[in-house]
Formats: structure tokens, C-alpha cells, sequence
């Protein structure tokens, strides 16, 4: 189950290891009321911050993290026609959408897949493979495009690191709450914090993580189906739809990097408990809702 989260990878990571950082460093003592208790306010200041800072760092770093895992590479300058149409396409669906211009690149890769992604509606990178530029006609192409502006224009980025702020803050909160509870009552710590409650705090940041990433990843097929109606409003219902048609003949061709599964068109396939992790629902829902709009 190798797609399980959008930033998990990189947003978890960081968590982790800043909370290990601040531990050696003897930071997280301020959260010690009088050597005996938590200090829950100091906690939970220490949870936002951290919390939020990670995901946002994720953020600031996603467009080139994105760039290092796929070797995307910028069209700086078009060389011939498909980069000329791929730019003039772009920058015609974000004046639609009232965005800037976002990067366009592209990246070497077998699979039919494209992602954006960036800090914000006017500092985004939208990024085709050459799997998907092989594979699909020019009108399937625009339609892929214009789901991707529509993730920009619709702050998908920065609403999907608020959502992975929060439930960052509520993990790191939790977790060295149920570190203090093993400390206190099965390790019978009375003053300090011993070994148990890092042990426990470490392991319970990790697994209470994974399991947020359900609430994370349902936001994200959440937007997928807005993201969906967006690119039918710049480029046509019709040819969303034969998109989307197009996507299922490759949900079992090579994916994008884990880090950034949520960020592409194609989610693959998933069903029974690995539906929960999936970052896009399947393809099959997404083209029966937009059939439905048209009726």
C-alpha cells in the first residue's frame, strides 16, 4: 500500500525528527509543570507551532521537492510545438481561472500522470509526464491541465497544509500525552519523564500520524472531485470525461513518488481498508458524477 499520504513522507518526517531534536536539546522541558505534571497550555502552543510549522514547511519546499523526486524540468523557454502548446494552454486557463502563471515542466515517466503543486494560487508548478503527452490526444491533455490549474485555483495546497497543520498539532499533542500516561502509570515515574515516556511518545506520534492520514486523505478525494468539475468548466465536460476514460486504461502503470501521489491525476486503484489511504477516489466515481452533472 505504497500510496498512503500526500505529505506523509516528508510532513511526518519532519515532525518526528524535530520533536527527537528538541528532546536532545532539552527543549521539551517547558512542557514540564514542576517536574510532576504535563503543562498542558505550554503543550499545546508547542503542538501548534510545531504542527503547523512542519506542514508548512512541506509546503515551502513541495515545488522543489517535486522537481528533485520526478527530474522535472521547466519549459524556461519553448523548444518546439508540444512545449509551445503546453505553456500557451496553461497560461490560458489560469487568466480563466484568475491565477498567476503557474511553472510548466515536464518529466520523464512511462505513466500517464501530471500534478501541481506550490505555496500559493500565484506561485504554483504544473507538471505533465511524457507518458501522458504520448498517450493522450491534445483535447484529453487540456482537459488533464485544466484539473491541475483548477488545484491551483482553488488553494488546494495551502487548505491541504492548514488540514495536515491541525491534525499535526492534535498528534504531537497526543502522543506525549499518552507518553506522560505510560510514564506515570506503568512505569511509576513520579518526577521527570524517563526513557518510557520518549519511547512511548515517539512510537504513538508515529501511529496516531498514520492514522490522521485518513482524515487527511479524505479531504484530498474531496478535491479531487472539485478539481474534476474545475477542469470541466476551462475545458469542456466532455473532455474531462474522456480524460478520466483515458486514466483508467493506466491505473496500473508506475505512479508518481509517494511524496507526491496526492498531488497527481492518477490515484491508481484501492478498495476495502486501502480505500481510507487513497488520495483520489477511483476513476470510475469520478466520471459517474461528472455524467450526472450533465443530465
Amino acid at each position: 500500500m505504497k500510496r498512503i499520504v500526500l505529505f506523509l513522507a516528508t510532513n511526518l518526517a519532519i515532525v518526528v525528527v524535530l520533536g527527537i531534536t528538541l528532546r536532545l536539546l532539552g527543549f521539551e522541558s517547558i512542557l514540564d509543570q514542576q517536574g510532576i505534571d504535563l503543562n498542558i497550555n505550554s503543550l499545546l502552543v508547542f503542538a501548534a507551532v510545531f504542527g503547523f510549522g512542519g506542514s508548512f514547511l512541506s509546503l515551502a519546499m513541495s515545488k522543489w521537492t517535486a522537481k528533485r523526486f520526478t527530474g522535472a524540468q521547466v519549459i524556461e523557454s519553448p523548444r518546439n510545438s508540444t512545449e509551445q502548446w503546453l505553456v500557451t494552454t496553461v497560461k490560458r486557463q489560469a487568466q480563466q481561472a484568475g491565477i498567476g502563471m503557474p511553472e510548466v515542466a515536464i518529466y520523464e515517466a512511462p505513466d500517464v500522470n501530471a500534478f501541481a503543486t506550490g505555496m500559493s494560487r500565484n506561485n504554483a508548478l504544473v507538471a505533465v509526464s511524457t507518458g501522458l503527452l504520448n498517450a493522450m490526444t491534445q483535447e484529453e491533455a487540456e482537459a488533464v491541465l485544466a484539473h491541475e490549474v483548477s488545484h491551483v485555483a482553488n488553494g488546494d495546497m495551502v487548505t491541504l497544509a492548514l488540514i495536515q497543520g491541525v491534525v499535526n498539532t492534535f498528534v504531537i499533542f497526543l502522543s506525549r500525552v499518552i507518553g506522560h500516561v505510560v510514564d506515570r502509570v506503568v512505569f511509576k515515574v513520579e518526577r521527570g519523564h524517563g526513557p518510557a515516556f520518549w519511547i512511548t511518545a515517539v512510537i504513538a506520534e508515529i501511529v496516531l500520524g498514520i492514522l490522521a492520514s485518513i482524515i487527511v486523505m479524505w479531504f484530498s478525494r474531496q478535491r479531487e472531485f472539485r478539481a474534476d468539475a474545475g477542469g470541466a468548466h476551462l475545458a469542456g465536460r466532455q473532455k474531462m470525461i474522456a480524460a478520466l476514460e483515458r486514466l483508467k486504461g493506466s491505473v496500473n502503470q508506475p505512479h508518481l513518488p509517494d511524496q507526491l501521489a496526492a498531488f497527481g491525476i492518477n490515484g491508481g486503484l484501492g478498495s476495502g481498508i486501502k480505500r481510507l489511504f487513497m488520495s483520489h477516489p477511483p476513476l470510475d466515481e469520478r466520471i459517474a458524477v461528472l455524467k450526472q452533472s450533465l443530465s
